[in-house]
């Protein structure tokens, strides 16, 4: 982003350069603007983001406010599988391709060099040098899984429960019943990380809601206060009033947020059961994956255990 420097978006439409077009790019031969990172960016990559960000001593003492003056979060970053990779791109082997069938971009190892132009060119950082083999790796988004219908690893794996696996529709033409349209296309609070790169990435992130938006748009772009403003204010019903009194719409979102992993298979499709307040996902032929409700049991423990003679606390 230093590269590109300061752009401007008009309204909701980037009108800036992008590390495609940027004209004083530091090397002119090269077809996509970038840097070559340091060795040591990748021997510690949380380097920076365990510190919070805000002014730690303020005056009169820290009250707690929304959006938080004192805030960090992590941030899981992969390869996103961009629409117009600036990897395959600046490759002058031609040994990073998009497949056909899904999109996923991959590095041809036989035909790869080692010259690393891939490295400088990616955005996001997430092309890397083996010092073994001589040649480029990146993320596979574990296509072979993705063949027969299943989720990365990496998904499937998330304690969190944070990641939703699918695929996207084009953007004139959503269906509201693919989870991954519904969040990206419809209601719009999943965005993609620095769109101003003109890669057009292909992870979509729901910001998270207690940040400065000054920082959300420059990470998500103008989208970032519609996708806060409505997860906000879903949340917010859903406190007030119960999931029983929520609209379809608004139901949608708290349940597709509780589908994710929930199944280690791609869901093509989901339906809310408003009746027992479910959420059910399907496979891409209509058949029944999983079926979990929307809000998920809370168990309350005695603070004190009589049995083990122990305290316990509830944290939420």
């Amino acid at each position: 982003m230093e590269t590109l420097g300061e752009q401007k978006w008009e309204a909701k439409r980037y009108a800036g350069k992008t590390v495609f077009e940027l004209e004083d790019r530091p090397n002119k031969e090269n077809p996509v603007a970038g840097y070559f990172p340091e060795d040591l960016d990748y021997a510690h990559p949380n380097l920076g983001e365990d510190e919070v960000s805000g002014v730690l001593e303020t005056e009169g003492g820290y009250f707690p406010t929304i959006p938080k003056p004192l805030w960090m979060f992590y941030l899981p970053r992969i390869c996103n599988h961009c629409t117009y990779p600036a990897c395959l791109a600046a490759c002058p082997r031609r040994a990073i391709y998009k497949r056909e069938e899904d999109e996923i971009v991959l590095v041809d190892q036989a035909r790869c060099r080692g010259y690393r132009y891939c490295i400088e060119a990616c955005p996001y950082k997430k092309v890397f040098f083996n010092l073994m083999t001589r040649v480029a790796e990146k993320c596979i988004a574990c296509f072979p899984l993705i063949e027969n219908g299943k989720i990365p690893r990496c998904f499937e794996t998330c304690i969190g429960k944070i990641r939703i696996a699918g695929f996207i529709s084009k953007p004139d033409s959503p269906n509201p019943e693919n989870p991954i349209d519904y969040l990206v296309l419809v209601i719009k609070v999943a965005l993609p990380l620095f769109p101003q790169s003109g890669t057009e990435p292909n992870i979509y992130y729901i910001p998270p809601i207690n940040v400065p938006l000054n920082f959300l748009r420059m990470m998500f772009g103008p989208g970032a206060d519609n996708a806060v403003k409505t997860y906000r204010a879903v949340m917010e019903k859903a406190r007030q009033n119960g999931l029983e009194n929520l609209d379809d719409e608004d139901l949608k979102l708290i349940g597709l947020v509780t589908l994710a992993n929930s199944t280690n298979r791609i869901v093509h499709r989901f339906r809310i059961i408003r009746e027992t307040l479910e959420i059910v996902g399907y496979d891409e032929h209509g058949g029944g994956l999983v079926k979990v409700p929307i809000s998920e049991p809370k168990h309350v423990r005695e603070f004190y255990d009589q049995r083990l003679k122990v305290y316990r606390h509830n944290i939420t």
